[in-house]
């Protein structure tokens, strides 16, 4: 079993997941974070930190195409490593419980740390 950043992230990116990580395993895009599924460890201690709710357990069901995207932006596109926390979009509250965000996902990479 692995972790998966799921829809909710999107335009949010609050990163107090990123802090808890042990193995450093999350990577960053201009609005949206990922999870490397080759180096997380299942440890699960990044689930609760989520303000938004966006990281599950790839054994939930209906997560096959972000369970993809969480693959390819952290092992192909080349998105860059993150292993602090930094600031939140400035509109994440505003953003954070809003449904159909996929359309808003941009796969430009971040900043990383």
């Amino acid at each position: 079993m692995t972790y998966v950043v799921v829809e909710n992230c999107i335009k949010c990116k609050y990163m107090d997941c990123v802090e808890v990580c042990p193995v450093d395993c999350f990577y960053e895009g201009e609005n949206f974070l990922v999870i490397n599924p080759e180096e997380c460890i299942d440890c699960g201690v990044c689930e609760p930190e989520c303000p938004a709710e966006a990281i599950v357990p790839d054994t939930e069901p209906g997560i096959e195409d972000w369970m993809e995207r969480n693959r390819v932006f952290s092992m192909e596109k080349g998105w860059p490593n993150i292993t602090r926390k930094g600031e939140a979009a400035a509109d994440a509250d505003e953003w954070k419980d809003k449904p159909d965000k996929l359309q808003h996902l941009s796969e430009n990479p971040g900043k990383g740390s």
